[in-house]
Order: C-alpha cells, then structure tokens, then sequence
C-alpha cells in the first residue's frame, strides 16, 4: 500500500499547533499595542503636567509682595490661597492667579493651563513664610500638589516647592 497524505490525527495536531501559534503570536501584538497606548497615554500627562509646573513655577518664583493688597486680599502677603485659587502679584506688578476649575487649571484671564483631555483631581497649596515680619521671619515658599488623570488611565502626583526669587525685605 502507498502511502501518499496524511492521516487525520496529524492534519488535526498541525492545525493545532499552528493555531497556537497564531494565537500566541496575536495575544503578544496586542499586549505590547496596549502597553504602547498606556506609555503614550502616561508620557501626555507628563508632558502636559510639566509644562505647568514650569510655568506656575516661573510666575510663583518671579511673584513680589502685594503692598497694597489689592491682588491677594491682606497688605503686605506674598501669597493667598483660597477657594482653590492662588493669587500673587507678579514682578511686573500685575495681579496673578492660577484657580482649579472643572478639574481644570486655568490663569486669571481664563485661559486653560491643562488641556481638555486632563483632569486635574487634585490642587492643593501650601504657603510658608508670606507674611511681613514680625509675623514671620521667613523667606516666601509654596508647595504645590497636583494630581493629574490622563486618557487611558494614566495617572500622576507631583509635588514641587518654589521659593521666592527676591529677599522678603520688610516694606
């Protein structure tokens, strides 16, 4: 007898392995493109939170003492903070503001600081030594917290502490 094809059993066991195979190799593809969206999705956030922490820091750094208290409410304080706004008066003697808004950050003159595809969960702020002695004796810092959710579920916690540029000297 001349045997010339297969039997069933081994087209059966082919078939299976290469299905394996396939699977294997498809399950891999679509992991590492899932993994590829998440490390996207998470360097945007990084990226976006960056920037505004750079800038909020800049301005915060560069802010001066509100002898008038005009901008921040109180004579003579380098910062307020209150119903999640930061207020301070810049180098050039503008008032500033960075408030939390729809879970969003924006400047005072309502310009968004975080894209729309952000959420910011968190905007906490801290403030040392903004006071005029004999209060404090302190040299103005604030603490900044940020809790930031991207798409896809990337999500950060920053904090950072900005000092202010020039002596507090008593005015």
């Amino acid at each position: 007898m001349d045997n010339k094809g297969f039997t069933i059993i081994e087209m059966v066991v082919a078939t299976a392995v290469f299905a394996l195979l396939v699977g294997a190799s498809s399950g891999i593809f679509i992991s590492s493109l899932k993994a590829q969206r998440q490390s996207l999705a998470t360097q945007e956030v990084l990226n976006q939170t960056s920037y505004l922490m750079e800038y909020l820091s800049r301005a915060v750094r560069m802010a001066k003492k509100d002898l008038t208290g005009a901008c921040t409410g109180t004579v003579k304080l380098n910062y307020a903070f209150q119903d999640q706004c930061l207020k301070f008066r810049t180098y050039q003697g503008t008032c500033q503001q960075f408030c939390l808004d729809n879970k969003r950050l924006k400047d005072i003159n309502n310009r968004y600081l975080t894209s729309a595809s952000l959420t910011v969960s968190l905007f906490d702020v801290y403030i040392t030594g903004a006071q005029q002695p004999p209060t404090d004796y302190l040299q103005p810092k604030v603490t900044v917290f940020l809790k930031v959710e991207g798409e896809a579920g990337a999500k950060i916690a920053i904090q950072t502490t900005i000092s202010q540029r020039n002596p507090d000297v008593r005015k």
